[in-house]
């Protein structure tokens, strides 16, 4: 709640304007009944229609201001709603990836929490700033207007309504409750399914479609029940405030006519008060209550749960600084989860700058897991990754950023220039540069064909083949200062070739170079492989592991059948 007040607390000149238009959207509200009852007494009741037209024509004319008023607030809504929201998916955002217990995995629940619970803060504050402020100003100019206008009856009006606002807020913790509980609800189904759908092929092969569709339809059933009974709270809650609002009106209608017939009140008094009842009073009593609990109910539940995923304080983490560019994993392991078999245990290796390391084994292994505790993304379960002797994943951000560059299989390229999709990591560099980094990684006949650095590229790299759009991701890399490059599948579209220029170039470059192999001809060119197959990884040069490692023999006699007779037989 402090982050979202301070947030609008922010766009402060905002809020003023809209409680200015406000103010003049309120004006018909006060004087309104004021004008229907001078028509009437010194009008139309007078003998002088013509006044009471000309009184009503004034009414008119307030009502337009009031609309003039209305139409600015939702003008001017935009203004503060919409940066408050991009804040509020930024706190989100941070809080998963800061959690140390992130469950490591596609984050369906996360996904809820953007496109439902950042919504409603949204769409409440919106309605918040349009209703609660406009209830408040209209509330308060027909009640002076009617207690200026005809005294007598205004206990009639506020002692109903004062019931109405004790019962009502009697009922508000129940609401917020059934809320939090539809919200929770949400929540889990979203959970559910995105588990059962990002692991589609899990559920195939263990033939657990049943369990699975039982498991998202209970969570179904679960936020259907919870719904249902938010919405018998909310149908509650109506009914009072339906009652709150008809009893003004009844008694009116029960106590005015004595009123009248003893002149202590006058017909036109009488008109003004039904006028600011129905006009003004009455439907703020209902939109009063329709904010409150729905609008504010659901904003206070949704900033609630959003507060249990903001970043916590992981004790200054970002604040170390490498000695020197080594990385050092000791005993490194790591699971998705604390109850899986790890995909990485007993991992120990040193890297050195001018170190050329190419990992191998089959798909799933964990190959990209390790990528992911080398730039620090992932933290190890055990064990430690040491980057320059400190923590890789406690490294000054701005300092492993330019230290430390990944370069995935998926290619990001977007509508721009060649010169800016070049440039994006290394805003520094030159034509020169860039036309450099283009060479060496093979790209230079693609660039002569786009028509240069100033050529534009659609979106997505559109009109690029898959193998064109990674040698541009590959050149905008070799244009950074980064001193350790992981390729993770990032050749896997070139041929042979081309794959092969690409690592030569970067491990020509200086540094450190990992090779997360999608061909085995990369284990052929870098002085050390690492060979996982789901136990401690095995690491040596190439003619050793071919002596001492059955799956690498056997990878490599899958992939060139010259290597039988170096290949060792598979331990039975």
């Amino acid at each position: 709640m402090r982050f979202y007040l301070s947030t609008l607390a922010g766009h402060r000149r905002g809020v003023l304007v809209l409680l200015g238009w406000s103010t003049l959207e309120g004006v018909p509200a006060f004087f309104g009944g004021k004008l229907v009852g001078t028509a009437v007494d010194e009008g139309f009741a007078a003998g002088n229609p013509l006044a009471g037209v000309l009184w009503l024509l004034a009414f008119a004319a307030l009502a337009v201001l009031g609309a003039l008023g209305q139409r600015q607030v939702f003008a001017r809504l935009g203004d503060v709603v919409e940066p408050m929201r991009d804040a509020l998916v930024t706190q989100v955002v941070k809080g998963v990836l800061s959690d140390p217990t992130h469950r490591r995995t596609p984050d369906a629940s996360a996904v809820a929490m953007i496109t439902r619970h950042v919504e409603v803060v949204r769409d409440a504050t919106a309605g918040v700033l349009v209703q609660a402020r406009a209830l408040l100003v209209t509330t308060i100019a027909a009640l002076i207007g009617l207690a200026t206008t005809a005294a007598a009856l205004i206990w009639l009006v506020v002692l109903p309504i004062l019931v109405a606002l004790l019962l009502f807020g009697l009922m508000l913790p129940s609401l917020a409750r059934r809320q939090r509980d539809a919200v929770m609800a949400d929540e889990r189904t979203a959970e559910a399914s995105g588990s059962v759908l990002t692991g589609l092929r899990d559920v195939a092969a263990c033939t657990a479609s049943d369990e699975a569709g039982a498991d998202i339809a209970r969570q179904v059933d679960q936020q259907a029940r919870a719904t249902i009974t938010v919405a018998w709270a909310n149908s509650l809650r109506a009914t009072v405030i339906a009652v709150g609002g008809f009893a003004p009106i009844a008694l009116l209608v029960a106590f005015a006519p004595p009123l009248v017939a003893s002149g202590r009140l006058t017909t036109g008094a009488v008109l003004a008060a039904v006028v600011y009842l129905t006009g003004s009073v009455n439907p703020a009593l209902h939109g009063l209550a329709r904010t409150t609990s729905t609008v504010v109910m659901r904003l206070m539940v949704a900033l609630k749960r959003l507060q249990e995923v903001a970043p916590r304080d992981a004790g200054r983490p970002g604040d170390q600084v490498p000695a020197h560019g080594g990385f050092l994993l000791q005993d490194v392991a790591f699971g998705w989860s604390p109850d899986a078999e790890p995909v990485l245990r007993g991992l120990s290796l040193t890297l050195r700058p001018g170190d050329h390391l190419a990992v191998v084994g089959p798909s799933g292994i964990g190959k990209s897991t390790m990528a992911g505790l080398l730039t620090g993304l992932m933290a190890p379960d055990r064990g430690s990754v040491l980057f320059g002797g400190a923590r890789v994943d406690r490294v000054t951000p701005a300092v492993r950023h330019h230290a430390i560059a990944l370069i995935p299989q998926e290619t990001y390229l977007f509508t721009g220039t060649v010169r800016e999709n070049l440039a994006l990591l290394a805003p520094w560099a030159t034509d020169r540069d860039l036309a450099e980094a283009v060479e060496k990684v093979g790209a230079a006949p693609l660039l002569d064909r786009l028509g240069g650095l100033d050529a534009t590229l659609g979106h997505a790299g559109e009109g690029l083949s898959a193998g064109e759009a990674q040698l541009l991701a590959l050149a905008r890399v070799y244009a950074t200062s980064a001193s350790v490059v992981i390729l993770d599948e990032a050749t896997s579209h070139l041929d042979p070739a081309a794959e092969a220029r690409v690592e030569r170039a970067f491990a020509q470059r200086g540094g450190i170079l990992v090779v997360i192999a999608h061909r085995l001809s990369s284990a052929l060119r870098a002085g050390r492989v690492l060979v996982m197959d789901g136990g401690k990884p095995l690491l040596g040069a190439h003619e050793h592991l071919l002596k001492t490692s059955a799956l690498y023999g056997q990878l490599m006699l899958a992939w060139d059948p010259t290597h039988r007779e170096d290949t060792p037989l598979p331990k039975r």
